[in-house]
């Protein structure tokens, strides 16, 4: 008890100095890829380092399996179709800088709260929550606008159209459907000009003029969008200015890096909150040429060993600039390694470890299950693992606590501070139930029976994996989340994740005596929940989604956007 006080006392102290805050989110890393975490084939010293050196989450949960509703959980700490950043069919994630979707400005992130107790809040990397509302410069979705007070990096994220050598990855489908109906439409008006030039038919000129500039219009009306891709996406921006559009690739990885550097270095004497939202392992996985060839699992592992060593430079930043003792370090992933990555050759998503699933699947392990690692030296302790449920809406309350601030009282806020957690106080999460969702869909919950210690988890949608019997959904960009694409159970799978955290075994009322009083309380507990549940404007809608010419935003005349920028951050 005397050891808990003054552990409690430090934390207080500590609080009161305002640590700085530096948190690290890789993209699309399973949690299978780093060594700290079980690899043994992948090199990962830095953030292997990062572990043994302070706290490390065995359960930590993703509160999407997608980026941008992972994000919007992320920075509010609540769920994100609390604020219509989640989709109930259709689209699941922002899809162009272009689109009126983004981060509703009422919402309120850790950023916002840092920034009022005095902190100076930076953002590196991917935003990935949209940027405008009405206009090509209200950046009403900006970060800027949410909280931060410099901003470096994408507004959107990296896709394979980045890369001009890759197949296009934004709405392929629809692309692909758009093109088809272009061809077909132009082969029937040549079709009918020929028949006219030929007396076949009694049409006028006029009306073949005219229905060919239809064709035309149609057209263009799709290919203004997806026929500049990488110009209209792939930008990068500092603050409200466009500063590469399209971005050069091969040398983000450099930017990104002296930008975080640059702002560690500038805001030493602090307090400061540093949010780098790395780039890396999101295809297409541009890799600079020192890793390439170098690791042992192809191009996804050289790119996961780069994305080590930029975490170290950012870690040696920080001891460099005598900050190591009083920055509060985070580093995690936005969900599970996307499993249908891959090409002729080889796999180019994450591993996933034991869990079942990836990217995209709402419900099973491998598509939520995270890196969560905490370091703070001298205030938490070094190499403890920690084996409760936690998410990643945690981080919020969380910071917000270290800062000296409050958490709104005006909303529900779906996380909880981890500081008695962390610090050794507590025993267990505040969280008894979390809600595993897939899009606007409950696929799954789980249920921490704390009197007993038994991790319960109750499935009552499951993708359907193509082709059957394998573990995710290949041929499609990830799996559905609704219709036809997803098994509903009744009644409902129920798995023991602290006898079977691969979810491999189903139990059934007769191999498990508490299977209905088990899925009895879990559905209680999923009612009370949606009792918290109020509608909200979707943020992923069509016309939201839609790409639009006058939110595009631009450096330079519209349509003719292009900049570039030099080693030393000058606009040519």
């Amino acid at each position: 008890m005397v050891g808990l006080l003054l552990r409690t006392c430090e934390l207080r102290a500590a609080g009161a100095l305002q640590p700085n805050i530096l948190l690290i989110m890789a993209d699309d890393l399973g949690i299978g890829d780093l060594g700290c975490y079980g690899n043994s084939t992948l090199r990962t010293p830095h953030i292997d380092r990062l572990a043994e050196e302070g706290v490390r989450l065995t359960q930590h949960l993703a509160a999407a399996p997608l980026c941008t509703p992972s994000r919007a959980a992320f920075l509010t700490g609540r769920h994100s179709f609390r604020s219509g950043m989640d989709a109930s069919d259709g689209y699941r994630a922002l899809q162009w800088n272009g689109g009126s979707g983004g981060l509703p400005e009422n919402e309120t992130t850790f950023a916002r709260i840092l920034q009022q107790q005095g902190y100076a809040t930076g953002l590196i990397g991917k935003w990935h929550q949209g940027v405008n509302c009405e206009s090509r410069v209200d950046h009403c979705h900006h970060p800027l606008n949410h909280g931060f007070d410099y901003f470096y990096g994408m507004p959107f994220t990296l896709v394979n159209d980045c890369h001009p050598d890759r197949p296009p990855e934004v709405d392929a489908a629809t692309r692909a459907k758009l093109w088809r109906y272009t061809q077909m439409l132009a082969l029937g008006m040549l079709t009918v000009a020929a028949s006219k030039a030929c007396g076949l038919i009694s049409v006028s000129w006029k009306a073949v003029t005219g229905a060919a500039g239809l064709v035309f219009l149609f057209f263009a009306s799709w290919y203004a969008s997806f026929g500049f891709v990488r110009r209209w996406n792939c930008i990068l921006m500092r603050n409200h200015d466009v500063t590469e559009q399209p971005m050069v690739l091969e040398r983000t990885a450099s930017l990104m890096l002296k930008e975080a550097v640059s702002y560690i270095e500038r805001n030493k004497h602090g307090p400061f909150l540093l949010f780098v939202s790395l780039l890396h392992v999101h295809i297409p996985l541009v890799t600079t040429k020192e890793f390439l060839g170098e690791s042992q699992h192809g191009l996804y592992g050289d790119n996961v060993e780069e994305m080590d060593w930029l975490v170290g430079e950012i870690l040696n930043a920080v001891e460099e600039n005598g900050l190591k003792n009083t920055t509060f370090t985070y580093f995690t992933s936005d969900h599970g390694g996307h499993l249908e990555a891959r090409d002729e050759h080889s796999q180019l998503g994450g591993w996933n470890g034991i869990y079942r699933g990836g990217k995209g699947m709402g419900g099973w392990e491998g598509g939520i299950r995270v890196p969560g690692i905490f370091r703070w030296p001298g205030v938490l302790p070094a190499g403890r693992v920690i084996h409760e449920p936690t998410s990643l809406m945690d981080v919020f309350p969380t910071v917000v606590q270290l800062a000296g601030g409050q958490v709104p009282q005006d909303r529900v806020i779906d996380g909880r501070s981890l500081v008695p957690l962390l610090q050794g106080a507590a025993e267990h999460s505040e969280h008894e139930f979390l809600f595993h969702y897939c899009g606007k869909h409950l696929h799954a919950a789980r249920w921490h029976d704390k009197d007993s210690g038994r991790l319960w988890k109750v499935h009552y949608m499951t993708p359907r994996f193509h082709p059957e019997g394998a573990g995710a959904c290949y041929g499609q960009g990830v799996c559905p989340c609704s219709g036809e694409g997803v098994t509903q159970h009744n009644p409902p799978l129920l798995f023991e994740l602290s006898r079977d955290p691969s979810e491999a075994r189903p139990l059934t009322p007769g191999s498990e005596p508490l299977y209905h009083a088990v899925v009895a309380r879990v559905g209680q507990a999923v009612e009370e929940h949606r009792e918290t549940l109020s509608p909200v404007p979707p943020q992923f809608s069509l016309s939201n989604i839609l790409w639009k010419p006058w939110l595009q935003p631009c450096c330079g005349i519209f349509p003719f956007c292009s900049c570039t920028q030099d080693e030393d951050h000058r606009e040519t």
